[in-house]
């Protein structure tokens, strides 16, 4: 048996370092000669032309704008629009919604993934996603650096545009945890039989995968010139959703349509140019 105290340290520190790394372009991308950090940010600066420009001021209308961008897009089905990757994403949710009263026993019943759970709880790595996207901010205000600030305060919009969303699909659905049951279940009455309350922990979707893969494709669009950061980024996303899956907080399809939220919003909502 592999003992649990080493793998959770190790766990830890892998924590630590995906955080120092996801800040790193952000502290690395300049340098103290100024004859020198021109072109070292020669390609952040081409890439920011295309995205969105965001500041503190004008962040609270960019989220009005995005939330009606949001909520208006079946218009944009009706106009023959966006079909793939929506069937692509309805599809997905669909076929794991049908599984998860088959896949959430194992996860609920085992004890595999306990030191995992330990270190990936939803306490942890709801700071560890929060602290990404301030530890870039930071740097960039000791740095004066707009680029990894704007970085910081896109990655903000697209978690609250996420969350907002979030809130409704769980006001609405009211999906119970799998925790909320009892070893082998049965599971799939899960549907609106828990509570509407949209500040509930659990439900459809996980603001937990949302807000790590919609931060993640915030940083891993922004920093695609290190080719490290996206496997990073998405790495650590991935391992936080699958987190809410092992320790029963969440259906697979929950996670699933929560990363895909995230992904989408982020890309699609927030990063273009406006």
């Amino acid at each position: 048996m592999i003992p649990r105290r080493p793998f959770c340290g190790k766990l830890r520190k892998a924590l630590l370092f995906s955080l120092l790394a996801a800040a790193g372009p952000a502290y690395c991308q300049g340098s103290p000669d100024g004859a020198s950090s021109a072109p070292a940010q020669q390609p952040q600066l081409s890439a920011a032309a295309s995205d969105r420009q965001v500041s503190l001021r004008t962040l609270p209308a960019n989220f009005i704008a995005d939330q009606k961008e949001i909520w208006i897009f079946p218009g944009q089905l009706a106009k023959a629009k966006h079909w793939l990757p929506t069937i692509a994403i309805v599809g997905g949710t669909s076929a794991l919604v049908a599984s998860d009263p088959h896949t959430a026993p194992y996860f609920r019943t085992t004890g595999a993934f306990s030191g995992f759970n330990r270190v990936l709880s939803g306490v942890n790595t709801g700071a560890f996603i929060a602290a990404v996207p301030a530890s870039i901010y930071a740097f960039g205000l000791i740095r004066k650096d707009s680029y990894a600030q704007s970085t910081a305060l896109l990655a903000a919009e697209a978690f609250a545009d996420g969350f907002a969303v979030d809130l409704a699909f769980k006001g609405i659905t009211g999906r119970k945890q799998p925790l909320q049951y009892a070893g082998n279940g049965p599971y799939a009455d899960s549907f609106f039989g828990g509570t509407h309350n949209p500040f509930h922990s659990g439900g459809f979707y996980s603001v937990h995968a949302m807000s790590a893969v919609s931060v993640a494709a915030v940083i891993a669009h922004r920093y695609r010139k290190h080719r490290w950061v996206p496997f990073v980024a998405y790495g650590m996303a991935g391992a936080i959703s699958f987190a809410r899956i092992t320790s029963s907080n969440h259906f697979p399809s929950d996670v699933f349509l929560g990363g895909a939220m995230g992904f989408v919003i982020a890309r699609y909502a927030v990063l273009p140019a406006k």
